[in-house]
């Protein structure tokens, strides 16, 4: 009896325990694996050629850990291109290592919302808030940010995700979605968000292994604690 008392004791403490350590609730503004859809806009070769604000070997990166973020979590994504077989040529191959061409959308409006199919499937996927990740950010992630928060979703942007001809035309680009309501994330902050918890063992391995392929200098952090902790 004493001994079934003393295990009941633990457990209810072991209980106490993880609700005392999950007793705040988090805001709603933070992203979660089921509260958004992702739109992963016209990351082409011809946009990529004129991009300037950022390196294109960084914007790849960060286009990976996007799209290797929402296979992970099983966000539900739309990608979609521009004028793929007549200007803007194929998409990022960090892209289409998570999604494969076969599944784009492609379009020849710059306003992803004002192309039919590519609303129908954005709206489709039922979720208020949107995210939105793509070239250029002054013209074809303007678009639709825009638009969507018009049309009353809650709309972020990853910004290092995005590019522009200019770095000023990205940083305008970026005031006037900010001035407008749409939220600006990096790539590192999207991941890490949806993950949340490093106790989290089912997305844990994926989430490290993603950040050591593309995530630079915390990438080697994250393989050297792997190595040398073995942990």
């Amino acid at each position: 009896m004493r001994k079934t008392i003393q295990s009941m004791a633990t457990l209810f403490m072991m209980a106490a325990i993880s609700v005392q350590g999950y007793s705040q609730k988090p805001s709603s503004e933070l992203l979660t694996p089921t509260n958004h859809a992702l739109v992963l806009v016209d990351h082409q070769s011809q946009m990529g050629f004129a991009t300037k604000n950022i390196s294109i070997t960084e914007l790849r990166s960060n286009a990976a850990i996007v799209a290797g973020s929402s296979k992970i979590f099983n966000i539900p994504t739309v990608v979609t291109t521009v004028a793929a077989k007549s200007f803007s040529g194929p998409v990022f191959s960090e892209i289409t290592e998570f999604y494969p061409a076969t599944g784009y959308i492609n379009r020849t409006t710059m306003n992803c919302w004002e192309d039919v199919n590519a609303h129908k499937a954005i709206t489709a996927k039922n979720q208020k808030k949107l995210i939105f990740a793509g070239l250029w950010t002054s013209v074809c992630i303007v678009g639709p940010a825009l638009s969507a928060k018009a049309d009353g979703y809650d709309v972020y942007v990853i910004t290092d995700a995005c590019g522009d001809v200019s770095k000023e035309a990205h940083d305008m680009a970026i005031s006037r979605m900010i001035q407008a309501g749409v939220k600006p994330m990096t790539a590192m902050q999207y991941i890490l968000e949806l993950q949340r918890d490093w106790a989290r063992s089912e997305t844990y391995k994926g989430v490290t292994d993603l950040i050591k392929k593309y995530g630079g200098a915390y990438g080697i952090g994250i393989q050297y604690a792997h190595e040398m902790l073995k942990h």
